[in-house]
């Protein structure tokens, strides 16, 4: 089965409810639709029901109506703000619902920016046990390609120049989630211009830096580093450019030395290989917030919202209250 198919099939196991606090923009009361229908997950929509089409409610969607009688009170002591009877910002009361046990993920960013929903996790749920950097994946699937085609980029939305602790904090996140999303063990490559001594410079000693914290942050998870990424995925270069390696070429968590590279690598698969780029996907929070591209299909949103039930399949913790 591809991976892809079988994120519907997995996801339906979680009997998850995920909250879109966009239900009035167009994608993604398609999507609600759509989820609605197949039945794998429960959609739940967090917005005014005036504000609502009336098609999602004749469909039986579950509505969070954040101006429901009693309902600002629910969350006043996450965000006191709603008590004094202004507009509520959707987004940050689907956050605070989750957080509250109501929802079992969120998905927002088809209208919202990334630094908007960002906002909103590191405010309310804050970041999870052991990290502080809060960053992204994206799931690329080349095609129909099974679980073990899928690869990990990271980071490639978030933290623009990673220090050598932050890339050790991204690449653990990373395999949290892929654990969670793919279901699988993660292979780690650390990616460079040089492979194992071949060059130098700033960047590539943080690497070679962020390879030794990794290391000690996660010493059961197969890694290696610095490589060029035709050494993290090529077994037959792998053997000539980096004998010895782990890894052998068969890496499946790529993490990028910063988000220049990430985001222009995963465009390039996602454009020239015609791979499914699926992501943003955040991880460090300390609950399933994920972000969507402001040019995301259905589809996208659709994908996304089985993503985010497989990784509510995660004990939550709620120790880092927000700031």
């Amino acid at each position: 089965m591809s991976f892809l198919a079988g994120l519907r099939e997995r996801a339906a196991t979680t009997n998850a409810r995920i909250g879109f606090p966009e239900a009035t923009e167009k994608r993604t009361a398609h999507a609600i639709r759509r989820l609605s229908e197949e039945g794998a997950v429960r959609p739940v929509v967090v917005e005014s029901v005036a504000e609502l089409d009336g098609g999602l409610i004749e469909l039986g969607v579950e509505v969070l109506d954040p101006y429901a009688p009693g309902r600002r009170g629910e969350v006043a002591d996450l965000l006191p703000e709603v008590s004094s009877g202004g507009p509520v910002d959707t987004l940050r009361f689907a956050v605070a619902q989750m957080r509250k046990g109501r929802l079992d993920g969120v998905v927002a960013g088809a209208r919202s920016s990334t630094a908007d929903v960002l906002r909103a996790g590191l405010r309310i749920i804050g970041t999870a046990p052991g990290i502080q950097t809060v960053s992204s994946s994206f799931y690329m699937v080349p095609g129909n390609g099974s679980p073990d085609d899928v690869l990990t980029f990271t980071d490639a939305a978030v933290v623009p120049v990673p220090t050598a602790e932050q890339l050790a904090e991204i690449a653990e996140a990373a395999c949290r989630a892929r654990r969670l999303i793919v279901g699988d063990e993660p292979r780690v490559a650390f990616l460079s211009y040089s492979t194992l001594g071949s060059a130098d410079g700033n960047s590539v000693r943080t690497v070679r830096e962020a390879l030794r914290e990794f290391r000690e942050r996660l010493p059961d998870v197969i890694c290696d580093g610095e490589l060029q990424v035709d050494a993290a995925l090529v077994p037959e270069v792998a053997g000539r450019k980096a004998p010895g390696s782990k890894l052998a070429g068969r890496a499946n968590v790529l993490v990028f030395p910063n988000l220049d590279a990430g985001n222009i690598g995963y465009k390039l698969v996602q454009r020239l290989a015609g791979s499914h780029a699926l992501g943003p996907v955040l991880q460090g929070l300390a609950g399933p917030l994920n972000d969507l591209s402001r040019g995301a299909s259905t589809e996208d949103i659709v994908h996304m919202a089985y993503i985010t039930a497989l990784m509510a399949e995660a004990p939550q913790t709620w120790e880092y209250p927000s700031h």
